[in-house]
């Protein structure tokens, strides 16, 4: 076998390339297949990869990677007093109290109290802090509370 007895394989391996506005004849004159008018008519009138026809594209859309301090804040179980009538006067309730007795379900980066409901009971309340109305009502009840920004 020579170079000069080879054929081709598929009969379009070699097809002649498309000369597109060469008159009406070719069947790709005038407007060469673009159609009449527009952007995609124009010379250069290609719009870029991720273009949305002026709508802000995704890319723009979508958060940015970098720093957020989200990742690092404290994050407390909201505890409402009422909730402390469930124990006994004298007790130490602790956030792994609450949690024994199914009152909490995860303990997080401490307990806040909040000042929903009436506390009956005089219980010491050992948590992070407390809200103004909360603290007003546990020293009405004549229970006691320590945080971590002090005890009354």
């Amino acid at each position: 076998m020579k170079l000069g007895n080879l054929e081709e394989f598929t009969p379009r391996s070699k097809a002649t390339a498309k000369r597109k506005g060469r008159g009406p004849g070719t069947g790709n004159g005038k407007t060469a297949g673009k159609g009449h008018k527009g952007q995609k008519a124009r010379a250069g009138g290609v719009k870029r990869p991720g273009f949305e026809g002026g709508q802000t594209p995704l890319y723009m859309r979508l958060p940015k990677p970098g720093f957020n301090n989200k990742r690092f804040a404290k994050v407390y179980t909201e505890v409402d007093v009422g909730t402390f009538s469930r124990f006994a006067d004298g007790d130490t309730v602790t956030a792994e109290a609450l949690k024994e007795k199914g009152l909490i379900r995860k303990l997080n980066d401490g307990i806040v109290v909040l000042g929903n409901g009436e506390l009956t009971s005089k219980v010491k309340i050992i948590a992070i802090k407390a809200t103004k109305g909360a603290m007003a009502k546990i020293e009405a009840a004549g229970a006691s509370f320590e945080g971590k920004y002090g005890s009354r």
